[in-house]
């Protein structure tokens, strides 16, 4: 949260604010520059008995019919990170017709792996059973997130034994999306990671990339361009997930953005920030090619999106740490 707070500073210092925002945080800045006019938001669902099993419901103001639904968790080193600082991510899903979910899940050290998953996964059921309610399709339902955020969705979409506890399966998800995610970072080297795992007896059955099969539902991975990203190397955990999945054959499109850093990628889907990087877009046009009836055949379409050059993506030394 330090590098992604320090960060976001230095890129609100070149936007034009008022003396109390100034003062704010970097994340409540963004928040006050997002425009929520699309947006009817419900506060504070509980999707389990703890006070941090909950959620905030982001729903468009204007829409017909049932809207699909996005399932977002934020990043923070699994230590850290509040729902209502991710508000700006709920305005931009909502503004382009998704019902978005907002929900925080148990941080270390209360909790390490794989309890924190199972949060993720029981908020997910929470969608798929609540979100009619709110104006959502659960039938188009769609995992998203951010940095470690990315691991919780990529673990849900992937990891079959975690949907299973609430009656699911990863089929039941039209897709998932992951911004800047670590998928393979075996050994760890982030400090703040370790004890979330049991480092140095981390089992491998902690990392996405070895639950690749033929059932993984489709999926959008966006990074920043190699040598972009100093807390997550791209190439190894973007890229190799990339490779895993269309070695299964499953459905992948990945997107690198050299005009963001890891903190910034989330940040460029506020309505201020949105220069820095087509994110929005492209999130909306997975969410939308697989949210028809035909959604395997957009989504192999969406799969045949060229791999990014071998040259652009080498890195021999692999050194970049892990979130």
């Amino acid at each position: 949260m330090t590098i992604l707070r320090t960060t976001l500073l230095s890129l609100l210092a070149t936007i034009p604010l008022t003396a109390g925002l100034i003062a704010c945080s970097p994340l409540t800045a963004i928040n006050a520059l997002s425009s929520g006019s699309a947006s009817q938001v419900t506060h504070g669902l509980a999707y389990g008995p703890l006070p941090r099993q909950k959620l905030d419901v982001y729903a468009p103001k204007h829409q017909t019919g049932l809207a699909p639904v996005v399932v977002f968790f934020y990043g923070g080193n699994w230590t850290s990170g509040e729902r209502a600082d991710y508000a700006f991510v709920g305005h931009a899903l909502a503004s382009r017709g998704y019902l978005a979910v907002i929900a925080d899940y148990r941080l270390s050290p209360e909790v390490h792996y794989p309890e924190i998953l199972q949060d993720a996964a029981r908020a997910v059921a929470w969608a798929a059973l609540e979100s009619r309610r709110h104006g959502g399709d659960p039938s188009r339902l769609f995992v998203m997130g951010h940095s470690a955020g990315a691991y919780n969705a990529a673990m849900v979409a992937l990891d079959a034994s975690l949907l299973a506890r609430h009656g699911m399966r990863p089929h039941d998800l039209r897709g998932w999306i992951g911004l800047a995610g670590p998928y393979d970072f075996l050994p760890i080297e982030n400090p703040t990671a370790r004890p979330v795992f049991f480092y140095p007896d981390t089992p491998t059955s902690s990392q996405p990339i070895h639950h690749v099969t033929p059932e993984a539902p489709p999926a959008l991975l966006i990074a920043p361009a190699p040598g972009k990203d100093k807390l997550v190397n791209p190439q190894r955990n973007t890229g190799g997930l990339a490779t895993a999945l269309r070695a299964q054959q499953r459905p992948v499109t990945e997107i690198y953005y050299d005009t963001v850093s890891h903190a910034t990628l989330v940040a460029s889907l506020a309505g201020p920030l949105r220069m820095l990087a087509p994110t929005l877009d492209a999130v909306s046009a997975f969410i939308d090619a697989n949210s028809g009836p035909a959604r395997e055949t957009a989504a192999a379409a969406a799969a045949a999106t060229p791999a990014p050059p071998a040259a652009a993506m080498r890195d021999p030394d692999n050194k970049t740490p892990a979130p």
